[in-house]
């Protein structure tokens, strides 16, 4: 009888622990929407200031003569793609499925990193050029408002490097699982503020 009490609180203890663990992953989960509600009004911010400053050109180039919408497009479809496989990757993982939450992890750093390039590619083109951020106020918020958000895919695509490389080692425990959930929020968050970017900055202001 005593060892039948002695395991029943074994498992009981075994049961809250599980329970704690997942209340953990659920306040985690919380806090990091709170993160994004910041980094929403951080965004509001630059996206404020860019509507003032898009006008001051200063005897500069406007966007209807700097902007290459083919350019940006194809940008634009490979950070769509890449929430698209992050799903993908999602979905492995409620089925436990490793090596798919791999697979596509990795894809969706193929896509993140092939976004940076360009977006990098696009920065220097423009400095090359003579158009920095020190040429007018439209290029000081332009260089503000695309950076930052370049600044934020490449902390993703670093968070997302390290992730991949916990997975490998421990596999989907159940703080691993935490983290990509996280991440998923931040990267989905990431392609919703790539799509104003396209539609106030690059679409309104090519036309």
């Amino acid at each position: 009888m005593s060892n039948t009490v002695l395991h029943g609180d074994v498992a009981h203890g075994h049961d809250h622990g599980h329970d704690d663990h997942h209340d953990a992953g659920g306040v985690t989960v919380f806090g990091f929407w709170i993160y994004l509600m910041t980094d929403c009004i951080l965004f509001s911010c630059l996206f404020a200031a860019y509507a003032v400053l898009s006008g001051n050109v200063a005897g500069g180039p406007s966007g209807h003569e700097i902007f290459e919408l083919d350019y940006v497009l194809v940008e634009t479809f490979l950070l769509l793609f890449s929430s698209i496989t992050f799903g993908f990757s999602m979905l492995a993982m409620h089925k436990g499925n490793k090596s798919g939450v791999l697979l596509w992890l990795f894809i969706t750093f193929l896509f993140g990193a092939g976004f940076i390039g360009m977006e990098i590619n696009e920065f220097h083109k423009l400095i090359g050029e003579g158009f920095g951020p020190d040429r007018s106020g439209f290029l000081s918020g332009f260089f503000t408002l695309v950076g930052t958000h370049g600044l934020h895919v490449s902390s993703g695509l670093l968070w997302m490097a390290v992730l991949i490389a916990q997975i490998s080692k421990k596999g989907l425990t159940a703080t691993n699982q935490t983290r990509m959930s996280c991440l998923s929020l931040f990267w989905h968050f990431l392609d919703v503020v790539w799509i104003c970017v396209f539609t106030v900055v690059y679409l309104m202001g090519a036309l």
